[in-house]
C-alpha cells in the first residue's frame, strides 16, 4: 500500500478532531491524530484559553493522550488545518514529537489542498536527547 493510501484513516480522524477545536479568540482549528506501534489512534484538537499561554496545541493534546493511556512508541501522526501555515507545528510541539520517537512519520493536510510528508526529526534537527541530560 501507497505511504499515502497507508495513512488515509489517521488524516480522516485528524480532520474530524479539527472540527471539535476550541478557538474562540483566533479562531484557527487545528486537528492532529496519532498513531501508536500497537495499531492504535488517538486524537486532539487544539484548545485555547484567555491566558494564551495555558493554551495547548493540538499536537500535544493528541501525544499526551496517547501516552496518558501507555502508548509510548507513536509511528505517525496527521496534523489538518487550513493551510500550510496553520498545519505547521510550533518548536514546542516538534520537541514532544522527538521525544516519543524521532522519525516518527508528520503529515501536513491544509484544508486547501496542501500536502506534506516528513519526519519529526527533519522538523527539529539538533533537538534535546533524552541520554543527553544524564551527561555530566
Amino acid at each position: 500500500m501507497a505511504a499515502r493510501g497507508r495513512y488515509d484513516h489517521l488524516v480522516a480522524a485528524a480532520k474530524t478532531a479539527r472540527a471539535r477545536a476550541y478557538s474562540p479568540y483566533s479562531g484557527v482549528k487545528i486537528g492532529a491524530a496519532v498513531l501508536a506501534s500497537d495499531g492504535s489512534v488517538y486524537t486532539g484538537c487544539n484548545i485555547e484559553n484567555a491566558s494564551y499561554g495555558l493554551s495547548c496545541c493540538a499536537e500535544r493534546t493528541a501525544i499526551f493522550k496517547a501516552v496518558s493511556e501507555g502508548a509510548r512508541n507513536i509511528t505517525a501522526i496527521a496534523v489538518v488545518g487550513k493551510s500550510d501555515e496553520f498545519t505547521t507545528p510550533c518548536g514546542a510541539c516538534r520537541q514532544v514529537m522527538v521525544e516519543f520517537n524521532p522519525r516518527m512519520k508528520v503529515l501536513r493536510r491544509g484544508t486547501d489542498g496542501f500536502s506534506e510528508d516528513t519526519t519529526a526529526e527533519s522538523l527539529l534537527p539538533g533537538h534535546f536527547k533524552p541520554d543527553e541530560l544524564s551527561k555530566t
